[in-house]
């Protein structure tokens, strides 16, 4: 492929330096905003390519497990500084591969931030317990040792945060990294990349290696030399990637789907939940694996709540990320936007009722982005496919019901488990919620959409492999227990 000298080549990252892939191929980024915007190129990388990136990370790691902890977070302390001093450049870079708007991905720049400095102090933090002895000579003790080289495959939807939460703590608990990137954010992350170069980390701890799914996500999942993968993306991809790995004998972690409802009840702030329900479900154009698909309302307030989102749901102004009046932005790729029309159609063709939406965004400069309209849907059923599949798009699904304990069946009704909310002000139907929700994540007087870091996040049913991401609970995936029994 042609390259004009305007737009810029960015080479792999392996052994602490910048590399061209073997194949002399490149993959071209566009923007979705404007898909005449050629955001630049990333290589076509081989197996090649990923076995030299995997052997540089296996030397490494020898020594990189032998620094303290305090010295390893010292090396993400200053990558947290550099990406700080870059934010807007990221953030910029980000908007224009995936599609968000520059709000939300200096957003997200500032969370990747705050994880690398979460996961720096992480080094300071205890290992292990001391274990009382049968023996009463003997000293018995848990440790936790790294895994060895990991794997991590991430998605384009958070193009920051999801590749610095895999990192930052597989990094400072002695684990050396091959990423490989969501083809259409991997420029973004290779500017990640380049912090941690900035900072000096030390070659071979960090390797970035982009291409196709086919050959380097399932090379990461196949090869001997890479004791772990951890990797969110689509429940298909994911199982697979789960499969293979299991087959070797290499540790997993799989964070994929979610079909997430909104439960509304008579007794609720309506104002509060129609501003949760649209922030959740139609930010970032419904591409988060967190996003409201469901909102199941009690059929008393049926009605208002329906009105009082319509009215909200019409004000939401969509276009270029890069425009401050911009409140939702484009799908970030031809594929999902076709992906999203298709579940729109399906809806209609099932006798769902289109309320609003449905339509792709042509006119004007949005002709050529891959936008399309804020969706509605009412007179669904559970059994739909619009009320049962993942759509990753701005599209709800409003389904009435007359009492709490329907709502929660038809919650629960779904192959997926990864967050629900709940609108009230009951203590019993808080409760309930809580209790009887299968999700990993659950919400109540908020949207279902986002989690700090410091806590766990992962699913239950299909959403997950049931190990949890980011807080203190990361360290259950990225190390392995080692029990010591020490007698004098």
């Amino acid at each position: 492929m042609s390259i004009h000298t305007e737009e810029k080549q960015y080479p792999n990252f392996i052994n602490g330096k910048e590399v061209f892939s073997s194949s002399s191929e490149v993959i071209k980024i566009i923007n979705p905003a404007n898909t005449k915007d050629v955001v630049g190129y990333v290589q076509k990388s081989t197996e090649e390519d990923l076995n030299e990136a995997v052997q540089a990370a296996a030397t490494a790691q020898q020594k990189w497990k032998k620094l303290s902890g305090a010295e390893r977070g010292q090396y993400l302390y200053a990558v947290a500084d550099i990406m700080e001093k870059k934010i807007d450049e990221i953030a910029h870079c980000a908007m224009r591969e995936m599609g968000k708007t520059f709000g939300e991905t200096k957003g997200e720049t500032m969370r990747g931030i705050a994880i690398l400095r979460y996961y720096a102090g992480e080094g300071m933090r205890k290992v292990g317990d001391v274990i009382p002895s049968t023996d009463k000579d003997a000293l018995m003790f848990t440790t936790r040792a790294p895994l060895g080289v990991v794997g991590v495959i991430t998605p384009w939807n958070f193009p920051v945060a999801i590749p610095i939460w895999k990192m930052a703590p597989a990094l400072i608990y002695g684990n050396t990294v091959v990423i490989k990137p969501a083809t259409e954010t991997a420029i973004t992350c290779a500017k990640i990349v380049q912090c941690f170069q900035e900072a000096n980390i030390p070659e071979g701890v960090i390797n970035m290696v982009t291409g196709s799914g086919s050959v380097i996500g399932q090379g990461i999942a196949t090869h001997p030399g890479i004791q772990a993968v951890t990797f969110t993306g689509s429940d298909g991809v994911g199982k697979r990637i789960g499969q293979q790995a299991l087959a070797r004998g290499a540790k997993y972690q799989l964070e994929m789907g979610g079909k997430n409802p909104v439960i509304v009840t008579n007794d609720a702030d309506l104002d509060l939940a129609v501003d949760g329900t649209i922030s959740g479900a139609f930010r970032s154009t419904g591409q988060k694996c967190t996003a409201t698909s469901r909102v199941i309302v009690q059929s008393d307030v049926y009605e208002e709540f329906k009105e009082k989102l319509l009215a909200k749901t019409k004000e939401l102004a969509v276009g270029n990320g890069k425009d401050s009046s911009t409140w939702m932005g484009p799908c970030a790729n031809e594929g999902q936007l076709n992906t999203v029309l298709s579940y729109i159609e399906k809806g209609k063709e099932e006798g769902a009722t289109l309320l609003f939406g449905g339509e792709r965004l042509t006119e004007g400069e949005l002709k050529d982005g891959y936008y399309v309209q804020p969706t509605i849907f009412e007179n669904v059923n559970s059994k739909m496919t619009i009320a049962q599949e993942e759509i990753f798009g701005p599209v709800i699904a409003l389904l009435k019901v007359e009492s709490v304990e329907e709502a929660l069946h038809i919650a629960n009704d779904v192959e997926y488990g990864l967050s629900a909310s709940i609108f009230t002000t009951n203590i019993s139907s808080m409760l309930s919620f809580i209790n009887e929700m299968d999700a990993g994540l659950v919400r109540i007087n908020s949207e279902s959409a986002g989690v700090e870091l410091q806590a766990p996040f992962g699913g239950m049913k299909q959403s997950s492999s049931h190990s949890r991401e980011q807080g203190e609970a990361a360290k259950e995936f990225f190390t392995a227990i080692k029990t010591v029994f020490v007698k004098g």
